[in-house]
């Protein structure tokens, strides 16, 4: 069991909280690129700060307090011009650095504007997501990771708001045996009590979990019931990207799972999907990157299982708002999830420190393209189901799904 006191220190985010000041150490996507095209203003909640972004018609990305500093009026509602965002309630004007441009009301003489900011933050686009850095300066770099920046490739990013805490998503990533049950057993028989196939590519024991350390985060290795340690699943393993991010996928399908704490009791789970073909498949060039909704619940609150990602959402927002870890038993099956939080509290030490956390950036020459390892073999090929499993997954509400159909039906088997 968890004290109360360290359970606090986990899962709050707020300023000036221990895990607050380690996660604004970090960049964090807060919209997709093609939100704010246009000269659109867009809130966005970030570690429980309320924020508007905003790209003037000069293409400079703004990230402002949402509140304007005159009276409080939501800058999010405001108008987007050449050169900065115009509050609606008396047209005060701030640029995308938060100075105060105009202050319309007051005499010409005025020297109010030039005493007068907006907080603001660093926002950054990559890959057709904008990221937000809340920290203190020299802000680190941005990291480019390889599916964010790799070329001839098709991508698309789902999106979905869960109302429970961060934290027990990103744990979620560190229990490998809950494949094999709630993505394999349980997922089967939901299945048959519905009348269908319940041959599932999610039905191999895990005979062996390991957990090793890398420069930017956890990597995650399993042996499979017949197989080995010379097996990818194991010699190669997949990521967990330290703070709030796992990459999944196998051949040339590979997505980003970001959970991003928009507060306490929130959590924007992005799913940032790359299909990269091998060499001589040419993929359709891509304008704007489709940014599309995951439903995780019907029309009448319930529930959405019958993909392997709902499944997931289910279990996190079932343990509630804030999973309360003083009532839990953890079994030696729980190892990763034991390290994942040791880790947390190792790094929340290395910031009060003033040490720079794991992961953190800054030198450019390590940031032109960052290749993390991932085995090729997806979980559940075994069963040759890469195309039926679009179906299972979040991607089969992608609005690109067909493309993504044809260049599988295309990919050598």
């Amino acid at each position: 069991m968890m004290s109360p006191e360290k359970q606090e220190t986990l899962t709050r985010v707020g300023p000036g909280t221990p895990m607050g000041d380690l996660l604004r150490r970090y960049w964090h996507p807060v919209a997709a690129a093609s939100e704010v095209a246009g000269a659109r203003a867009k809130k966005v909640r970030l570690l429980c700060e309320d924020l508007v972004l905003f790209r003037d018609e000069r293409g400079a990305l703004g990230l402002l307090e949402e509140r304007c500093p005159h009276r409080g009026a939501s800058l999010a509602e405001g108008c987007v011009e050449p050169d900065g965002v115009r509050c609606p309630y008396h047209g005060w004007k701030f640029d995308a650095g938060g100075a105060c441009l105009e202050t319309p009301a007051e005499p010409p003489e005025s020297k109010l504007k030039d005493r007068v900011r907006a907080k603001s933050y660093r926002a950054q686009e990559l890959g057709g997501l904008i990221f937000a850095y809340l920290g203190p300066e020299p802000a680190p770099l941005l990291p480019r990771f390889d599916l964010y920046v790799w070329d001839n490739a098709l991508r698309d990013i789902g999106h979905a708001m869960v109302p429970c805490n961060w934290l027990q998503i990103m744990e979620n990533s560190m229990d490998p045996y809950h494949v094999e049950w709630l993505h394999g057993r349980h997922f089967a028989a939901l299945r048959r009590a519905r009348g269908l196939d319940d041959a599932l590519p999610y039905r191999k024991r895990q005979v062996k979990i390991g957990f090793d350390l890398f420069e930017y985060g956890i990597i995650k290795r399993r042996v499979f019931e017949g197989g080995s340690e010379n097996d990818e699943d194991w010699k190669v393993g997949h990521p967990l990207v330290f703070p709030t991010m796992v990459r999944v996928g196998a051949h040339w399908e590979h997505t980003f799972q970001i959970r991003v704490p928009v507060d306490d009791t929130h959590t924007w789970h992005v799913w940032y999907a790359c299909y990269k073909p091998d060499a001589g498949v040419e993929v359709p060039r891509q304008e704007t990157i489709p940014f599309y909704e995951v439903p995780w619940q019907d029309e009448n609150g319930d529930f959405i299982t019958d993909f392997v990602d709902g499944q997931d959402i289910m279990v996190a927002v079932t343990q509630g708002p804030i999973a309360d870890r003083t009532r839990e038993h953890l079994g030696s099956s729980d190892t990763g999830i034991a390290m994942l939080r040791r880790l947390f509290l190792e790094q929340i030490d290395k910031v009060r420190g003033g040490e720079d956390p794991l992961g953190v950036l800054r030198d450019p020459a390590e940031n032109t393209l960052i290749e993390l390892p991932q085995e090729s073999k997806k979980y559940g090929d075994e069963r040759g189901g890469r195309i039926e499993a679009l179906d299972l997954s979040y991607s089969r509400h992608s609005p690109i799904k067909d493309q993504i159909r044809k260049l599988l039906e295309a990919a050598p088997k």
